[in-house]
């Protein structure tokens, strides 16, 4: 029996992405109403084309359930450097999860958990049962790879991606996947808002984690490193350890579903139609385009 071929999509990543590549020239696309869907039908393009280039035969879009999860119980400062989104790109955040539903792709999201964690959860419940393929911008995600799973990454327009698999990943960086968390820890990231340890950036962070292996191998080894390290760790130990939990992206969610119920949608002309009818013409005449 041939294995799934499961297409993970992180649906707030190309939403956003899709915005901002056609509103930097004022192009929404609005419906009648004056609506705008740039970013809702931009997303569903990217989709259709991810679909048609890494041929998976089950998909599933995973959301942001709102901006506030448990990192921001952990610390208050999490993504609080963030602006509001335009208000052009308030609306489309239900229109996208609805066109999602309309073609009949798979949403999943969690209230509390970015969709990071549903993605991870997802990854966790069938990393040795299907071959799975993530398509995403965020780099956090490399942390997922497994023998069994891609992570591949946004590159340019619709159809280029900078694929990511465990072979590369360990040959590049030196370390396992599951370990990028903690150089994460160490470098902080600036767009989640958290610092890490001062001083401490990408190289060194790297380093680290190649010679002691995890942020607590760093930490019981500190008296081997150099006096400015060990200053920088000291001062800001605490943080260093909340990084690691805002850095470490949670597989242990609870989702109630089969692989079955991720299956690819039949597209037909109902579909089509009720397309048309929200005024999607765009997505129309992609769609159409690719099943030629």
């Amino acid at each position: 029996m041939t294995q799934p071929h499961i297409m993970l999509v992180d649906g707030m990543a190309l939403l956003f992405r899709s915005y901002h590549a056609t509103a930097v020239f004022n192009q929404f696309f609005r419906k009648s109403d004056g609506t705008p869907t740039n970013g809702v039908q931009g997303f569903a393009r990217h989709v259709l084309s991810a679909q048609s280039i890494m041929k998976p035969t089950h998909l599933a879009v995973c959301w942001d359930m709102g901006s506030q999860t448990f990192r921001n119980e952990l610390y208050d400062g999490y993504k609080a450097n963030r602006p509001e989104p335009p208000e052009e790109m308030k609306p489309q955040f239900d229109l996208a999860r609805e066109i999602s539903e309309m073609i009949g792709w798979k949403n999943f999201g969690q209230v509390g958990m970015e969709a990071d964690d549903t993605i991870g959860s997802l990854v966790e419940k069938w990393k040795d049962e299907a071959k799975i393929t993530v398509i995403s911008g965020d780099r956090d995600l490399l942390q997922l790879l497994n023998p069994n799973t891609t992570i591949a990454l946004t590159k340019k327009g619709y159809s280029e991606y900078n694929p990511y698999t465990v072979e590369r990943f360990t040959e590049e960086y030196g370390i396992e996947p599951s370990r990028f968390a903690d150089v994460k820890a160490f470098m902080g990231d600036s767009s989640d808002g958290y610092p890490g340890v001062k001083g401490i950036g990408e190289k060194t962070a790297l380093q680290l984690i190649q010679k002691y292996g995890t942020v607590q191998g760093v930490v019981e080894s500190i008296e081997l490193l150099t006096a400015g390290q060990r200053k920088k760790i000291e001062t800001d130990y605490e943080m260093l350890k909340l990084s690691l939990e805002l850095a470490r992206i949670k597989t242990d969610i609870e989702i109630d579903t089969e692989i079955s119920d991720l299956a690819l949608p039949t597209w037909d002309h109902a579909c089509l139609n009720r397309l048309t009818e929200q005024e999607y013409s765009l997505v129309v005449r992609h769609a159409t385009s690719l099943m030629k």
